[in-house]
């Protein structure tokens, strides 16, 4: 029995300012949050919340993940980059070329998402979070669809996508070569066991799989810090 994705998590220097910024971006709706942070709700079929959790930590580097915003069309796109800046993004250079028709922007703190153009085929069934985008290895990319009993929707060059049964969003691994760590990843997934599971056994499986368990300073706390086999942190949570 697979474990579900909850959350994916922002550390994030001002919570709610960040968590403001997606839900105007997104339109999701903010819930309350028992873990200290702040949470929006899918309004789509996305199939997992955004948590924001305080940090003190500044954003050093380049993320291993973002968001791939789909359009769908030229005006959608642009309004998609206008409603971005208005709510206090920026426009950013991560070496992409001129003739890429992706416009690349960051967040109030820096986190860093695409809105990709109209007629992207790969995306072209997914809803406005197309994909995930993330920096990593093949070995990775089949590690998470085990670990998610999600199905590889592509495999090609080293190159690994998988999206859930239900739909939502494909989360993507680049291949190499990948991005050296500098630190703590600022976005992680929320993992939990079924209501009827067993938050131990999830572990072991996951371990079994490639995870470590890794401490990262979290002490006495109700879930367990692990990292996927490119050193990636992820959290299991306690069943439900």
């Amino acid at each position: 029995m697979t474990c579900h994705l909850v959350a994916l998590c922002f550390d994030a220097n001002d919570p709610l300012g960040l968590a403001r910024f997606w839900a105007g971006v997104l339109g999701w709706e903010p819930a309350d949050d028992p873990q200290d942070g702040i949470t929006l709700l899918p309004s789509d079929d996305t199939g997992f919340r955004i948590r924001f959790l305080p940090t003190q930590q500044q954003k050093v580097g380049q993320n291993q993940m973002h968001f791939d915003l789909t359009s769908t069309s030229l005006e959608d796109q642009q309004q998609t980059v206008a409603r971005s800046l208005e709510l206090g993004a920026r426009h950013i250079d991560v070496g992409q070329r001129p003739e890429e028709g992706h416009v690349v922007l960051a967040d109030p703190e820096g986190n860093e998402f695409c809105v990709i153009e109209p007629d992207n085929k790969f995306l072209a069934d997914c809803g406005f979070i197309g994909a995930l985008a993330s920096d990593g290895s093949q070995e990775v990319g089949y590690f998470w669809s085990e670990a998610l009993g999600w199905p590889l929707v592509w495999d090609q060059d080293q190159e690994t996508a998988i999206r859930s049964p239900h739909g939502g969003p494909k989360i993507t691994w680049g291949g190499p070569p990948l991005m050296p760590k500098t630190g703590k990843y600022r976005l992680h997934f929320d993992l939990a066991p079924p209501a009827d599971g067993d938050q131990q056994a999830e572990v072991d499986r996951l371990i079994s799989l490639g995870a470590t368990r890794v401490d990262i300073g979290q002490g006495e706390v109700g879930w367990v810090v692990m990292a996927d086999p490119d050193g990636h942190e992820f959290c299991v949570l306690t069943p439900r």
